[in-house]
């Protein structure tokens, strides 16, 4: 009988490590939007094509809650996401469908804001909390062109390109964005080369989707999120990162 019950001991131990390390938040951050993300058993090829298998199974999510600007109609703007992740990077499959694809400002530097772009808001802990002008967390925008702009440290707008790859493939009105996002804690340098984390299963990472709507006007006309924003200031995600949901990367 101490036999069996030492073998039946020995199976339910190997099964418990078989399963995924949850790697909590480091503060008590609400999490709100949890998603699930499946990792990519195959290399996602960044070229605005969304042939790999991983896109396939990923179930869609909406990008529906306006932050900004008057009431929205789906033949302006509408527009969804999927995720997925590898131990290198979180990966974004978007397709926005927009009847007007803008970009007025040729330095990627100026009211970058104003500019039709999708908004990848990441926190690689979770932790919330502000990240104005610290990397605490990002709010990377990504231009038409594939520019990156973030505020950095020295309160001013500042070009982030190695940390993000991006394509875009467009047919009449819809735009479809593959991007590859790496992630780095809160002891990223503007001023040295970085190093990523290596992302696994069971890691809580903050996050966030937006797209700014620009049909031609000087000002964004629109500002389009993926979660529900709490009070009457909705654009805060670039100040605070406590709005962001959060994601759970799985097997």
């Amino acid at each position: 009988m101490k036999k069996i019950l030492l073998i039946c001991a020995s199976i339910l131990l190997c099964v418990s490590c078989k399963k995924e390390t949850r790697i909590e938040p480091s503060n008590s951050k609400k999490s709100t939007q949890l998603i699930h993300v499946k990792k990519a058993k195959s290399a996602i090829n960044i070229d605005g094509v969304a042939n790999e298998s991983i896109w396939q199974s990923a179930e869609w999510h909406q990008l529906d809650h306006l932050w900004l600007g008057d009431s929205l109609i789906e033949t302006d703007f509408s527009g969804r996401y999927k995720l997925s992740w590898t131990n290198e990077a979180l990966f974004l499959l978007a397709e926005i469908k927009d009847d007007t694809l803008f970009d007025q400002h040729q330095d990627p530097l100026t009211a970058w804001w104003d500019d039709d772009c999708l908004e990848i808001f990441i926190d690689e802990d979770n932790s919330g909390g502000n990240h104005q002008f610290n990397h605490n967390a990002f709010a990377y925008h990504v231009a038409l062109d594939g520019n990156v702009v973030d505020m950095s440290t020295a309160e001013a707008g500042k070009l982030f390109n190695s940390d993000i790859q991006s394509a875009l493939n467009t047919k009449g009105n819809t735009t479809i964005w593959e991007v590859k996002v790496l992630l780095f804690d809160d002891t990223y340098d503007d001023t040295k080369d970085n190093t990523p984390v290596e992302l696994t299963a069971g890691k809580y990472v903050g996050f966030a989707l937006a797209y700014c709507d620009n049909d031609g006007s000087l000002n964004r006309e629109h500002f389009i999120g993926s979660l529900h924003v709490e009070g009457e200031d909705k654009n805060r995600g670039w100040i605070d990162a406590d709005i962001f949901g959060t994601l759970v990367l799985e097997n």
